[in-house]
């Protein structure tokens, strides 16, 4: 059996597979493409089972899937929205997340929901058809597609439960949570975990509750601070990776407040670059440096500049000005603040 490599020291595997990629034609980021290939192939040698393979290669299927489908809308921003399937049309909170959903669209956001029923069909109803996307998971029971989404070419129905969340969170600019049952806390509990370990760049996340009355996201924020915070399990920092709020209209605003000059973030060569919508006067630069001191590394700071070589492959963002953080990559609460403060100057 011969014995692949990632290097190209595999003679004339790496032959066949370089010309199967021409014969293909049209194969963008050959180098990518390549690994993936010789992937499969390392991973037929192995012993896995015919179980492990169709479980790969149903993931492979499901993420190129959903690359397709959201591809051609990359420019557009869109919200996430989870809540309880199980919630009824004349309940308060369905009418709440309707509005939601026209209000977002109406601000030219798409949204994106797991394509059933309850609070997901709210908020497709509210955002209409063509502002919807539908991440729906096949289920025994409970989740089918909701009218405004069936026989859309924007839905897509997973297998996997991991596959659907990957999608629910690559594709956000934002995520908004209504009062919801396990997977809805799974959702928001996730989504905090890869907020405060930095696996996912800084976005809003907006807990939604029914104005005056609502006690949901109220008495979950209390559990969080007696007993996460009290017993030492949290930082009183990770509260600024979230906001509570009891009405529609303050949540559409907390979210374009976070893009009011925040634009995206990469990290290159140990630095981390924030690309912004409009230039930031040095004497707020300043204050940022003050302010933020305590998340750089020892002698760093921050500083405006011009895009990095690293970033040639983002063309279409390269006007955009800049701010170079050197972030220690620890406390990335206090990151998200930093993000706030740039968008109050």
């Amino acid at each position: 059996m011969r014995d692949l490599h990632f290097t190209r020291t595999n003679g004339p595997v790496d032959d066949a597979i370089d010309e199967l990629i021409k014969l293909a034609d049209g194969i963008k980021h050959l180098d990518i493409i390549r690994e993936m290939i010789l992937a499969a192939l390392k991973a037929g040698q192995e012993e896995n089972g015919r179980a492990d393979l169709k479980f790969m290669n149903t993931t492979m299927k499901e993420m190129r899937f959903t690359g397709k489908v959201f591809g051609p809308y990359r420019t557009v921003r869109k919200i996430t929205v989870f809540g309880s399937a199980r919630t009824q049309p004349d309940e308060p909170i369905y009418k709440i997340a309707q509005q939601f959903g026209k209000k977002l669209a109406d601000a030219g956001y798409m949204v994106i929901t797991g394509g059933g029923g309850g609070i997901m069909q709210a908020v497709n109803e509210g955002a209409g058809s063509e502002h919807s996307f539908g991440v729906n998971i096949a289920l025994p029971f409970e989740q089918k597609p909701n009218p405004v989404l069936k026989g859309n070419p924007r839905l897509i129905t997973y297998k996997y439960f991991f596959n659907r969340k990957v999608a629910f969170l690559k594709e956000a600019d934002a995520i908004a949570l209504f009062p919801g049952g396990f997977g809805t806390l799974d959702e928001a509990m996730e989504t905090l975990t890869l907020l405060q370990t930095g696996k996912h760049n800084p976005l809003p996340l907006v807990l939604i509750d029914e104005p005056g009355e609502g006690t949901y996201w109220k008495r979950f924020l209390a559990f969080l601070e007696k007993e996460l915070l009290g017993q030492g399990y949290i930082s009183n920092t990770d509260f600024n990776l979230f906001e509570c709020v009891d009405s529609v209209d303050e949540a559409v605003k907390r979210i374009n407040l976070f893009y009011r000059r925040y634009h995206s973030l990469r990290y290159t060569r140990k630095k981390m670059v924030i690309r912004l919508l409009s230039e930031i006067e040095a004497s707020s630069i300043k204050e940022l440096n003050k302010q933020f001191s305590d998340i750089l590394v020892p002698h760093g700071k921050i500083y405006s500049s011009a895009p990095l070589p690293e970033e040639a492959d983002e063309i279409e963002i390269a006007h955009l000005p800049r701010l170079i953080v050197d972030f220690d990559l620890k406390d990335f609460a206090r990151l998200r603040t930093l993000i706030d403060a740039i968008n109050r100057f």
